[in-house]
């Protein structure tokens, strides 16, 4: 039996966030019943009480709370307590699977540990987080230096996206990587538009079926809220702009309103957040385009969600969005007047069929939860 120790998400079940939905996707489609997954979950309340979450065995660590510096608590004591449970039970050869470089600048000491049980170290970095412009230049500071300690450290730095891979082999070209992509699913909902969620949620905005474009993702600057607002305002299109975000009592929202002053045009419409899968699901399918603005970070599960889901995706240029959606997409910059345009563009158009047939393709041949979920079962078998 392969034991694998996932360390870094919030656990399970997944509420919300891309870690825990890779963690619960992945035991969701295991196969191989080789592998025992076991899961850290953080917990204001309870500490090591365990549980059975889709056959993996799942703990609780309960995580001081000192602010920023919390989740790097929630990884030291959550690796501590794996190396109990693993000396407890004898496990032999055990794989932490790091989830985040937030630990990184402590890592050398829990790497010594892990060593000493037999074990590997497998670290996913996320994206650039040391670039988000939510952290003060310290707080940069301290991700940039982690980051760099956990890709020395490592047995095996796994990349959700060849961006970021490509960036980890020049930054850091002592370390091994390896590109596993993230997933998503492309079931397609079964809600209607008679459905009564439906109908009362576009009637409460106004919407009508597949004449909005769609801006879904987390509220903080580098996701270019106000590029895309500003270019959106800027455009002649008569289509709405549908923005799902978690906007509620973000001091961002109010510098946004300041600078764009948006709540001047009736077309911005922010909606706060919908956490109901399938009525998400039907507000994608029924968009006539999705604006992707995303610029720092791997592979994002809301692009994976689009292509899946959305036949046209508007998709700001830089590598890692081109990696995954290659020729299924139309492309924007960021310079001023270049989305206005392309929007004034695409509203002359009604036929985006090839572009949607390709995101599926796309989206069925690289980002199946099944086929990823076998490349780490691979990966955890034969090469551990």
């Amino acid at each position: 039996m392969q034991h694998i120790f996932i360390i870094g998400s919030r656990g399970l079940p997944a509420k919300y966030g891309g870690f825990e939905t890779f963690v619960e996707e992945l035991i969701k489609h295991q196969k191989n019943k080789e592998i025992c997954y076991h899961v850290a979950c953080l917990s204001d309340k309870e500490h090591h009480s365990h549980w059975t979450y889709l056959g993996a065995d799942c703990f609780t660590i309960k995580a001081p709370s000192i602010g920023p510096a919390r989740v790097i608590a929630y990884d030291m004591l959550a690796i501590n307590y794996s190396l109990s449970i693993i000396k407890k039970e004898n496990i032999a050869s055990p794989i932490f699977y790091i989830l985040g470089n937030t630990i990184g600048a402590f890592i050398s000491i829990f790497k010594k540990k892990i060593q000493q049980v037999g074990g590997k170290l497998y670290i996913n970095p996320d994206g650039l987080e040391w670039k988000r412009s939510k952290w003060s230049k310290p707080v940069q500071t301290y991700l940039k230096y982690a980051e760099k300690c956990m890709a020395n450290q490592a047995d095996l730095v796994i990349a959700d996206n060849t961006g970021i891979e490509n960036y980890i082999k020049q930054a850091y070209p002592n370390a091994q990587t390896r590109f596993i992509a993230y997933g998503t699913d492309m079931s397609l909902t079964e809600l209607s538009a008679n459905a009564k969620k439906v109908s009362a949620y576009f009637e409460k905005w106004g919407l009508k079926q597949g004449q909005y474009y769609l801006l879904v993702g987390r509220f903080v600057p580098e996701n270019n809220y106000e590029t895309i607002i500003r270019e959106f305002m800027h455009s002649k299109s008569q289509r709405d702009l549908l923005i799902i975000c978690n906007h509620e009592n973000s001091p961002y929202f109010e510098k946004l309103r300041a600078a764009t002053h948006f709540e001047q045009d009736k077309r911005i419409k922010f909606a706060g957040t919908v956490y109901d899968r399938d009525l998400l699901n039907y507000i994608r399918e029924q968009a006539f385009a999705y604006i992707h603005g995303h610029e720092v970070g791997g592979t994002n599960p809301g692009l994976l969600e689009a292509l899946a889901h959305t036949d046209l995706n508007v998709v700001l240029g830089v590598d890692f969005n081109r990696s995954v959606a290659g020729n299924s997409a139309l492309y924007w910059d960021k310079k001023q007047g270049a989305l206005a345009q392309l929007l004034n563009s695409i509203d002359e158009q009604s036929d985006f069929s090839a572009l949607a047939q390709n995101a599926k393709e796309i989206v069925r041949s690289h980002y199946t939860w099944g086929k990823i979920t076998k490349e780490y079962e691979d990966l955890f078998l034969n090469e551990s």
